[in-house]
């Protein structure tokens, strides 16, 4: 009874904390910082961009709106989009070889500073970790701290699915991501950015949430969040008041 009566306790306490001037205030002193990847470190959707190089875009970018929308379960739009997609280990390699994922402006600068500071940067996506490793060496972000969805292929390289066990496949998967950073680094301020519903439901228990709408804006994100920005420049701007 009195673990019931806890509970929507810590609730009230963290909906007091979340005005504008609170949210800039624990991103300028986070520990870690958590950034999606898709729509937001990349201009683009990496799995919208794989079935378009499979000539299935038109199916598959109207299943990432519900997903990101939060109409359906992640995990569901998962795995209706990759079996639509059927991609093969080679037209993976591919794409990121012909089209690479294209960083949004300003982020590289952003993470450069957060490093600068020693604040713990990860990306944590509910994409590709073959395309985010990618994305991750051109931010110099170790390849330690990346959390993203693993393809699976046969021996002869065709498609076999995707790592089902991976915290990332699933609704709420980010959040577990943080509780597990947050345990095994003993951070205590942890800020999410991110595009999407997928982003906006792992706070908490991130301390914080930043809505990203520099590439998409997501009305429902936008609605819900006490800060939202539309390009990096604003939160590094932030960074420099300290």
């Amino acid at each position: 009874m009195l673990r019931l009566l806890f509970v929507p306790c810590q609730r009230s306490f963290y909906h007091r904390m979340t005005t504008l001037s609170q949210t800039k205030e624990l991103f300028r002193r986070a520990e870690a910082v958590c950034f999606d990847v898709d729509s937001t470190v990349i201009k683009e959707e990496g799995i919208d961009e794989l079935a378009k190089f499979c000539g299935v875009g038109d199916a598959v970018t109207e299943m990432t709106r519900k997903a990101m929308g939060g109409s359906v379960t992640f995990k569901k739009a998962l795995t209706e989009r990759l079996s639509i997609i059927r991609c093969s280990r080679e037209q993976v390699n591919k794409l990121i070889t012909d089209h690479p994922p294209q960083l949004t402006p300003g982020v590289r600068e952003l993470v450069d500073s957060l490093h600068q500071r020693n604040v713990k940067v990860f990306l944590i996506s509910g994409g590709f970790r073959c395309i985010v490793e990618h994305v991750a060496t051109q931010l110099n972000i170790p390849l330690h701290h990346v959390y993203a969805n693993r393809l699976k292929f046969y021996f002869n390289g065709e498609y076999a699915g995707f790592d089902e066990s991976q915290p990332t496949a699933e609704s709420g998967g980010k959040g577990k991501v943080i509780s597990m950073l947050k345990e095994q680094h003993g951070f205590k301020t942890v800020v999410m950015i991110g595009d999407g519903a997928t982003d906006l439901e792992a706070c908490p228990p991130a301390n914080a949430f930043v809505g990203f709408g520099g590439n998409v804006v997501r009305p429902q994100v936008k609605e819900r969040c006490s800060w939202y920005v539309t390009s990096f420049g604003e939160l590094l701007k932030e960074l420099e008041k300290i």
